[in-house]
This record gives structure tokens, sequence and C-alpha cells, in this order.
């Protein structure tokens, strides 16, 4: 059993009005200090296969057809043995 954790973000350039958003609202609490907030999402999936290798192709192929649109998103993949 593997525990992929898929981190899917936007490319620069790409408008993130869900951080622009926050972080306006953090400066209009008073934490001036925060520069930038990005918005990131985090996918965690639970999965069976034969090693790493095989999961990691499984996830990546997951990415590219559903996950992630690769014109906006940058995404990592990380996978840990159960």
């Amino acid at each position: 059993m593997y525990e992929a954790k898929v981190k899917i973000g936007l490319k620069k350039g790409v408008s993130d009005p869900e951080g622009t958003n926050t972080l306006k609202a953090l400066h209009l609490l008073g934490f001036n200090t925060v520069k930038e907030a990005k918005t990131i999402r985090t996918v965690d999936l639970l999965m069976d296969g034969k090693n790493k290798e095989e999961v990691r192709k499984k996830v990546e192929q997951m990415c590219q057809r559903l996950l992630t649109n690769p014109v906006i998103h940058t995404y990592e993949i990380q996978i840990e043995e159960r």
C-alpha cells in the first residue's frame, strides 16, 4: 500500500485571485509583514501497487488526465510506502 501526495500550484504569471484576496484580508487584519500568499491544492491518494515506480507512473497519468491543467498548473508527487 502506498500513499501518494500530489501538490498542485499555479505556474508563474497565472493569476491567483484566492491568494490575492487572502493577502488583502491578512493586511486588513493587521498582518502587514505578509508579502505574498499563494493557494496550493493537495490531493492525497492511498493506492495499491507493486512498487513506488509503478505507483508514480499511475499518479503521473492521473495528473495529466484529470488532476491538473498543464497549461496553468505545476505539480509535485511524493510517494511513501505504508
